[in-house]
């Protein structure tokens, strides 16, 4: 592939800028940063002017480009889904089955063993469900949840081992703590999320090695002055990590803030879309388990419910919920962007994104000052 030098942006390596400075690819990983009067030979990229970072990595994608996963779990949809959230800067992501059949997990998980070896953007599988709380179903089918059995938790384990991410999305009243650990412990990452648990609950379950929460607030027990919930547990406990929809539908950005400011610890807050079919799409609707979703335009961005006013996932891309966080969120762009990077390869254990360190997947966005994607490039390749 030989080596590429990328001029003419300012560089965020993930944790700082840098000015004045050329990037240099080799053979689809990061070389190293350097001073634009100390670069080797290669084929010159000319940027006019902008930033240009590690691409966008998303935890939570169900859908994008005209597909849904759960309409058809293939290795197929998983690449348009890759597809259709590119343009937006998005390089990594983990397709995400929601609640469904036992025929579509089964599909989905032998879809994704065949998407990660195309090395094309899906890098592992999330699985939100079926080990969900009723009583915080959200537009998930309450009829197909159920709890983790002890061959749940083999087969998780089996799927890591095969794919080398797997997140799973678990409600705590579901789910022992000897089963979170067992997880945790096999390198599955584990995430609570459609739960009405006690923050007690929630507490025993990270401190067993459960990683994170699914989209905070959302679908969840709420923070109350007496009863924390999971709302509560997740921003106190410093080893959690939890993703957000930052969307201005999803969570009122008081809130957003509110958590920002409060979250202690290694974990922080991190971008996720929870985007449905439509992001990439100039469609209105589309069906979920056999009901229909549709687009109400308007706000930040237009937001997707069911017919009786239940959100279900979100219209947003990763650059919009970048420029969401600047905008109303008081983030400065450093931080944004770690959010879209940095954060979310540390909370999937995705070492070699997320950063341009030496070594590092040269998986790159170029943004423009007003933060719209200009390009994209996979190990190194536009894309």
């Amino acid at each position: 592939m030989g080596r590429k030098i990328f001029v003419g942006a300012r560089i965020f390596d993930g944790e700082r800028f840098h000015d004045d400075k050329v990037l240099i690819v080799a053979d689809g990983r990061v070389e190293r940063i350097a001073a634009a009067n100390d670069r080797p030979d290669g084929e010159k990229v000319k940027l006019e002017g902008g930033v240009l970072s590690a691409g966008f990595i998303d935890a939570q994608v169900n859908g994008g480009g005209g597909r849904m996963l759960n309409d058809e779990p293939s290795a197929t949809s998983m690449a348009i889904i890759a597809g259709g959230h590119r343009p937006y800067g998005t390089t990594s992501l983990l397709p995400t089955l929601i609640t469904d059949t036992s025929e579509a997990t089964n599909a989905a998980i032998e879809a994704a063993k065949e998407a990660v070896k195309e090395n094309r953007g899906v890098a592992g599988l999330h699985l939100e469900g079926p080990h969900l709380a009723p009583a915080r179903k959200g537009a998930h089918l309450a009829e197909l949840m159920r709890p983790v059995e002890d061959g749940d938790v083999k087969a998780f384990i089996r799927l890591r081992e095969a794919i080398g991410t797997l997140l799973v999305t678990i409600a705590a009243e579901q789910v022992t703590v000897a089963q979170v650990r067992e997880l945790a412990e096999a390198g599955v990452i584990v995430s609570l999320g459609h739960s009405d648990c006690s923050s007690e609950a929630a507490e025993e379950r990270f401190d067993a090695g459960a990683r994170g929460v699914t989209h905070l607030f959302n679908a969840m027990s709420q923070m109350g002055h007496r009863a924390p919930g999971l709302v509560g547990a997740a921003i106190d406990h410093p080893a959690t990590w939890c993703g957000i929809i930052a969307d201005g539908h999803h969570v009122d950005p008081k809130a957003l803030r509110t958590a920002l400011r409060a979250k202690r610890g290694e974990g922080k807050l991190f971008f996720v879309t929870d985007a449905m079919s439509l992001v990439g799409s100039q469609q209105d609707s589309f069906t979920l388990n056999g009901r229909t979703v549709r687009r109400e335009r308007g706000g930040f961005c237009s937001k997707l419910v069911l017919s009786d006013g239940t959100l279900a996932g979100s219209d947003i891309d990763m650059i919009s919920a970048i420029r969401y966080g600047v905008t109303y969120l008081d983030l400065t762009l450093a931080e944004a962007l770690r959010m879209a990077t940095l954060y979310p390869a540390r909370f999937l254990r995705l070492a070699d994104r997320g950063h341009l360190s030496p070594g590092a997947r040269a998986d790159l966005v170029h943004l423009t000052d007003a933060l719209t994607v200009t390009s994209t490039w996979l190990a190194g390749e536009a894309a």
